[in-house]
């Protein structure tokens, strides 16, 4: 019996430096968890603060989207009101002239300013005349059967001119093909 005693005492001499131990791993436990708590917390605000900041950011350029939607066109619209100048004189010309002479002259020199201004900004025509049918380029609006055996599958006829914008179709040509 006293070797249980013995063992029992020895045991709990054991278990005490182990409880001693226990409460120093406990606290350095707590002082962890406090750490990782601390970091959480910043990390959770810096994660509040760049989905914020993301916000603003998509909600400021869709607004700046937006207003280059509006006012993009701007320049163009600046650039063709000369064109609109000169056809209102144009206009006015055309009630009070003898000379029908001048008044082509000054159309002619209308139209050829209006083509400079279209080409300046990237709008090119589409050339289709005589042309073999092309489904990327041009819209068939009927057949007809060929003047010629040379024009069958081509372009005869172009009722609505196609143009390009730097490349892109914008407009198709409106064609009448020979069959």
């Amino acid at each position: 019996m006293e070797e249980k005693n013995t063992n029992k005492s020895q045991a709990a001499k054991k278990k005490k430096p182990t409880a001693k131990r226990k409460t120093g791993t406990d606290a350095k436990l707590k002082k962890q968890l406090e750490e990782t708590n601390l970091k959480l917390s910043d990390l959770h605000d810096k994660y509040l603060r760049l989905s914020a900041e993301y916000d603003n950011y998509r909600k400021r350029t869709l607004k700046e989207k937006m207003d280059l939607t509006k006012t993009g066109g701007e320049q163009v619209l600046m650039n063709v009101l000369p064109v609109l100048d000169n056809l209102d004189r144009a206009v006015a010309a055309v009630q009070e002239a003898k000379d029908m002479d001048a008044v082509k002259i000054g159309i002619d020199l209308i139209f050829n300013k209006f083509q400079e201004f279209i080409k300046m900004n990237g709008v090119k025509e589409i050339d289709a005349h005589q042309a073999k049918f092309d489904t990327d380029l041009h819209e068939a609006i009927t057949k007809i059967p060929a003047p010629s055996k040379d024009l069958k599958g081509k372009v005869v006829d172009v009722i609505e001119k196609g143009y390009y914008l730097h490349d892109k179709v914008i407009r198709f040509a409106k064609v009448v093909i020979g069959e």
